[in-house]
């Protein structure tokens, strides 16, 4: 007979990417599953889960906010009435197991299913467990991890390292370098840095590389730069005319994520558990500037796990504007340290962690 199942999370792409891609594995181990998605409404997913074919409901909830403590007022209702239309979604589908993937709709989802008894899988991403995943954790049935030593987070005994679940489409880099090249239109003759700061863009990154722009130029090292939808607008109006010639090209959104990474020859980027997953596999020398605008700094923590096995190079937040493109030029310059990053970041990807987390899911619900 065939399992049902609900997939709970999302609030970024880092969240919904890793669902999307569980559910897929799901279906292809067996076509007659049915998927249902559960995310917060007015966040990425309610767009991204049903442009990728699966119903999704979403639940009133946000997060804590750190910064303007008024915005929080309504939360103890909003995790109330989200606890509730959780009890009500298990009633109705009737799922066999529930996977929660992160995000705002994981935990009121998790907590009712802890509740009606219902098996359910906790798909943690990061390498530092969140205070909501390590309450859930002592009744899921299973923990799907990406790093080493989470058993001081999760009962050991629960514990199964997957490796976090990435886009199949973005890490199939292999011998597409010359046809990288001509699809931005690059020097083939000069070395190329990309730099990625997640869907909405990171304003670090960004005005790093602002403040390094003529650097670039001056060394001819080729820019593959995507803003993110917030910063675009404004950094193309003021930066939009460079000559092809300069090597920078400027984009919104890498829709070809794959041709991005083989051109690069170094990669800039943030430090979140899904973009981590996607640079083990591809094997480029990468540098990390974590976000410290996140939840128990939980980037940094992920960036130092690749850091203590010599697999990347980690710059501050506050000190990128300065540091950034200096040590990016650098490391350009050292073939043999580039080789050495190379090398180590290939030791820590894990392949097919989709299909390791649908078996789990099918397991539990057998």
């Amino acid at each position: 007979m065939a399992k049902r199942i609900i997939i709970s999370g999302g609030g970024t792409g880092g969240h919904i990417f890793p669902a999307i891609a569980i559910a897929n594995a799901l279906k292809k181990m067996d076509a007659k599953t049915e998927i249902l998605f559960v995310g917060a409404t007015g966040r990425m997913e309610m767009e991204k889960v049903p442009a990728a074919g699966y119903q999704i409901i979403g639940l009133d909830i946000q997060g804590f906010q750190r910064s303007g403590l008024a915005k929080n007022l309504l939360l103890p209702f909003k995790i109330i009435g989200s606890l509730l239309k959780s009890f009500k979604i298990i009633k109705n589908f009737k799922p066999d197991a529930i996977v929660g993937v992160g995000g705002y709709a994981s935990g009121p989802l998790l907590y009712a299913a802890s509740l009606k008894k219902v098996p359910y899988l906790i798909q943690e991403q990061n390498s530092y467990a969140g205070v909501t995943n390590k309450f859930l954790g002592k009744r899921a049935k299973k923990i799907c991890v990406a790093f080493d030593r989470m058993d001081k987070f999760f009962p050991a005994d629960k514990i199964i390292k997957t490796g976090n679940p990435v886009r199949e489409s973005a890490i199939d880099v292999e011998d597409k370098k010359e046809e990288a090249i001509n699809f931005f239109e690059l020097d083939p003759n000069k070395k190329t840095v990309l730099v990625v700061g997640g869907s909405l863009g990171a304003s670090t990154l960004n005005n790093s590389m602002l403040a390094g722009l003529e650097t670039f130029k001056e060394s001819q090292v080729q820019l593959i730069w995507q803003t993110g939808k917030f910063y675009y607008k404004n950094i193309i109006e003021r930066y939009g005319n460079q000559s092809k010639a300069e090597g920078i090209r400027i984009y919104e959104f890498l829709d070809r994520m794959d041709l991005a990474f083989a051109a690069a020859d170094v990669i800039i980027s943030r430090a979140g558990a899904g973009t981590i997953a996607e640079l083990c596999l591809v094997n480029k020398p990468v540098v990390l500037v974590p976000s410290p605008n996140v939840a128990e700094d939980h980037q940094t923590k992920n960036a130092n796990a690749l850091v203590i096995n010599e697999a990347a190079i980690l710059i501050v937040d506050r000190h990128a504007e300065s540091e950034l493109v200096d040590q990016t030029m650098k490391l350009l310059k050292d073939e043999a340290k580039m080789l050495s990053l190379s090398q180590n970041i290939s030791k820590m990807g894990l392949a097919k962690a989709d299909e390791l987390i649908a078996k789990e899911v099918i397991n539990i619900a057998s």
